[in-house]
């Protein structure tokens, strides 16, 4: 029986490493990014304006059936948003004050996502949609163009970076079509949106003791590729 067993295990995996393919391609990704604050309303924290970012890198779908594909990769995205807020501490004027940052920031990403192809809809031609989440690693922040934000409630200089959280991840959602260009090559466009799950917020609670921040990124990106 161990032997039967063992064969069987061995023919499976045969079976699974012969029908599964791998597509390796490259995209880029322009981008409108946000980031969406709350807070009690003393602090009226919100989002005052969108931004546009760009990304893209290495794209990898694993096929485990027709239409069926593990998708990953490694992206360099491009995210922010600018964020007003009420300071009530008053500053070098004693009285309180609103307060704006614009926040860029870039990120390396992995992607963890399910893609679901359909047949055919034209010769070459098939309709993707795309699931899932990424894994976010800041490696770049800017405040109002700067590595350094001065703070004007006491005048404290701190690093940009200090501001965000380590990490990030994101529900992801995406649809698009693929072409068939040839008999490995394959160009394809879509439509992704990412939405924060982690509050990014590391000074405000922290650094200036407020209640109750919360920070999220957001954004909406056109996909453009090739697979090879």
């Amino acid at each position: 029986m161990k032997k039967i067993f063992l064969a069987l295990l061995v023919l499976a995996a045969s079976v699974t490493t012969a029908s599964a393919q791998i597509e390796i391609g490259l995209k880029i990704s322009p981008s409108i990014n946000s980031l969406r604050a709350e807070s009690p309303s003393d602090r009226a924290f919100k989002s005052d304006g969108s931004q546009f970012g760009f990304g893209g890198g290495l794209v990898v779908d694993y096929f485990f059936g027709e239409n069926y594909a593990f998708s990953t990769g490694l992206l360099l995205a491009g995210k922010g948003g600018t964020i007003s807020y009420r300071d009530v501490s008053g500053g070098v004027t004693g009285q309180p004050f609103t307060e704006t940052q614009k926040f860029n920031m870039q990120y390396l990403q992995a992607p963890l996502t399910v893609k679901l192809f359909t047949n055919e809809i034209a010769p070459d031609t098939r309709l993707y949609f795309q699931v899932g989440g990424s894994l976010n690693v800041p490696i770049g922040t800017r405040i109002n163009s700067s590595k350094f934000y001065t703070d004007p409630a006491d005048g404290k200089e701190t690093k940009a970076s200090d501001h965000v959280l380590f990490f990030d991840a994101d529900a992801l959602a995406a649809i698009g079509v693929e072409f068939q260009l040839a008999k490995s090559t394959k160009v394809f466009g879509g439509i992704s949106y990412n939405r924060g799950l982690v509050d990014i917020d590391r000074y405000f609670e922290k650094t200036r003791d407020f209640k109750d921040i919360t920070i999220k990124n957001s954004s909406v990106a056109l996909d453009l590729g090739i697979k090879f």
